[in-house]
């Protein structure tokens, strides 16, 4: 009885020990974890080579998905369990095949006598003396392959899957195939538990299959032909697409090369204009220079005839001519130095601006004085040569008197009451935003960037269009206070009360920069150079270098919170500011240099603020918001223009 127990164990325990892909002995037993099915490791690495685009590998038996790390099949747990039965079942004798040499009996006779060899032929395994009789019944059984059981140990041949026996009729080769069991059942079975299954014999089932390997081989091999071709196709087309982006490129350097010569020639104009605008300063300033000369050489030769020691002997035509003398040294002596003319010409070549040309334009600008000096200039030339310095100069306030009482001004003024003859804004273009916006900067020539207070997005709005686009490189629904584009288009983003990060234009973070909060939100903007200033409604602003990475000024103000600030090209800190952080409303408008010394600056009233923005020529524009009244000016200022009265009033535009 045991004896027959432990022959029903061996096929089961060899079929325990089978990878279902490979149909051979477990190599490395390796486990699904969602399904625990168990497969060889190198055939699922296989298995696994054809689905490299997916994060997840799934069972070849019950299509149970199980997800793979980043190591893919390399992290998949053994079966230690099923590597442990086949380490035992190769320390036996002779391997797997021996358990099949020590069980299987002789099925030509009924003697129950251990098999020696298996025909291949007839299907069956034969004991000594039918082997003997197979081999002398040559009429009968000539041709047959017989195979020693030891070949088949040694693995040098197997025995066909039709030589199989059936587990439940032992005596019953299983040569039938069940196609909706999907297994091998002998004539039996058939009988008794797959009546109503369709059946087919093993033959054609082998048949079959054979045929399906065949032409799905076939057609692999096709494919794989067709994929070479294509690779051999893409490496011309590679090759062919690299010549003509090289020539592509040569034109470019070509163009490049072109561009940068008008350039340069445009460089050279500026130049020699510049060489012109020295000449006639230094022409202006030697005249003057030469006349204050000329006037000492003739102070110094009068003296030297009036200087006589004999002056008590003076009489009649010496006298007269003494008189004379003294006379016209007391007019030279009384004269008016043209001081005026001096300070002129040194306040026009300061004045002197270059306006950079558009981004989109190949020129590099031009150079020009503002608008106020060239009118003092066309009445310097327009006066006469017995004009005097005082009246120039009178003329001059005069007309400065006049540029301040217009909306657009040089100098500080305390303008009417608004009335129906003064110019009003024009509205060229109204957008509606999602939520009420906190910050804003330049993005191109005719755009601007926004930041909302809720909403988190940055919007592009450009004057040609109608609806806003969403500046994407930054991470999605990101916090945005306040923001500023550099030179290059990286930006410079504040998401909160301690950092500042930049993103390049491909929407990478390049730095962070992290500040003491001090639980205002931070504040920015950049200068010519692309410095970053940043202000936290404190009482100093804090200026980085490009990278945001070292602190190169911090430059202290006046006021206890400063709300905002600008940089000019001269490298001035213009800021807006107020008192304390009850009234946190801007009311003054201060310039201050890299060490915090303070120049010029303005102030208004409680209700009235001020709201600062700096041009490329270093003028400021002062929007003042009187919300008593809702009225509306703005201003241009120059920097040297920003006046010190502090009890100024202002009117404005409805």
């Amino acid at each position: 009885m045991a004896e027959k127990q432990e022959e029903e164990d061996v096929p089961i325990s060899l079929q325990g020990l089978t990878c279902p892909l490979c149909l051979g002995i477990f190599d490395d037993a390796t486990l699904l974890t969602s399904c625990g099915h168990t497969f060889c490791r190198p055939c699922l690495r296989k298995y696994d080579l054809s689905h490299q685009d997916l994060d997840h590998m799934v069972c070849p038996l019950c299509r149970t998905v199980t997800k793979l790390s980043s190591n893919r099949v390399d992290d998949l747990l053994p079966n230690v369990t099923v590597n442990g039965l086949v380490d035992d079942h190769r320390a036996r004798p002779g391997g797997g095949s021996a358990i099949l040499e020590m069980r299987q009996k002789c099925t030509v006779c009924n003697l129950q006598v251990e098999a020696i060899a298996f025909c291949s032929t007839c299907d069956a395994y034969m004991c000594d003396q039918c082997c003997v009789g197979h081999k002398q019944q040559k009429l009968l059984f000539e041709g047959h392959e017989i195979v020693s059981i030891q070949d088949n140990v040694q693995g040098n041949s197997k025995p066909g899957s039709r030589s199989e026996k059936c587990s439940v009729h032992r005596q019953e080769n299983k040569n039938t195939f069940c196609q909706d069991c999907k297994i091998r059942v002998c004539f039996k079975c058939v009988i008794v538990d797959h009546r109503d299954h369709k059946i087919q014999s093993h033959q054609d089932f082998e048949k079959e299959m054979q045929v399906k390997v065949s032409d799905l081989l076939h057609r692999c091999e096709t494919k794989k032909s067709e994929l070479e071709k294509n690779i051999q196709t893409v490496e011309t087309h590679r090759h062919e697409a690299h010549t003509a982006l090289q020539l592509l490129r040569e034109d470019v350097s070509q163009a490049c090369r072109t561009k940068v010569k008008q350039l340069e020639d445009n460089r050279r104009v500026l130049d020699e204009q510049i060489d012109a605008l020295e000449r006639s300063f230094d022409e202006a300033l030697n005249v003057v220079k030469s006349n204050d000369e000329q006037m000492i050489k003739s102070i110094c030769s009068s003296v030297d005839l009036v200087g006589n020691a004999r002056l008590g002997c003076l009489e009649a035509d010496g006298l007269v001519a003494h008189t004379f003398l003294c006379e016209e040294i007391d007019g030279l002596v009384k004269e008016v130095l043209d001081q005026t003319s001096v300070a002129s010409i040194m306040e026009k070549a300061h004045k002197q601006r270059f306006k950079p040309a558009d981004d989109t334009s190949l020129d590099l600008g031009d150079i020009s004085e503002t608008e106020t000096e060239a009118v003092l200039d066309d009445m310097l030339k327009g006066a006469s040569d017995d004009t005097s310095a005082a009246t120039i100069g009178e003329e001059a306030q005069k007309k400065r008197a006049q540029f301040a009482d217009e909306d657009f001004t040089t100098g500080l003024s305390v303008p009417e009451p608004p009335s129906k003859s003064q110019s009003k804004l024009c509205v060229i273009k109204c957008v509606d935003l999602r939520d009420n916006f906190k910050g804003m900067t330049k993005y191109t020539n005719n755009s601007v960037a926004i930041t909302y207070h809720k909403a988190h997005a940055i919007h592009i709005f450009n004057s040609d269009e109608d609806l806003p686009w969403t500046y994407s490189n930054i991470p999605n629904g990101m916090k945005c206070i306040d923001l500023a584009f550099q030179s290059d288009m990286t930006l410079c983003v504040s998401t909160g009360h301690t950092k500042v990060h930049r993103y390049g234009p491909n929407g990478v973070r390049e730095s962070t920069t992290e500040v003491t909060s001090n639980g205002f939100y931070l504040r920015l903007s950049r200068s010519q150079s692309d410095e970053i200033l940043i202000t936290q409604h404190s009482k100093h602003v804090s200026i980085y270098d490009p990278s945001g990475n070292t602190l190169k000024h911090d430059v202290h103000t006046r006021h206890n919170h400063t709300n905002h600030a600008s940089a000019t090209k001269l490298g001035l800190i213009v800021t807006s500011s107020c008192y304390s952080k009850q009234r946190d409303n801007p009311r003054i408008v201060r310039v201050y240099d890299r060490d915090g010394n303070s120049g010029r600056y303005l102030e208004t009233p409680l209700g009235v603020h001020l709201y600062p923005a700096v041009d490329e020529q270093d003028r400021v524009y002062v929007a003042n918001v009187d919300h008593n009244t809702g009225h509306v000016l703005i201003r241009l200022y120059d920097l040297d223009a920003l006046d010190d009265t502090r009890d100024c009033s202002f009117g404005g535009l409805e």
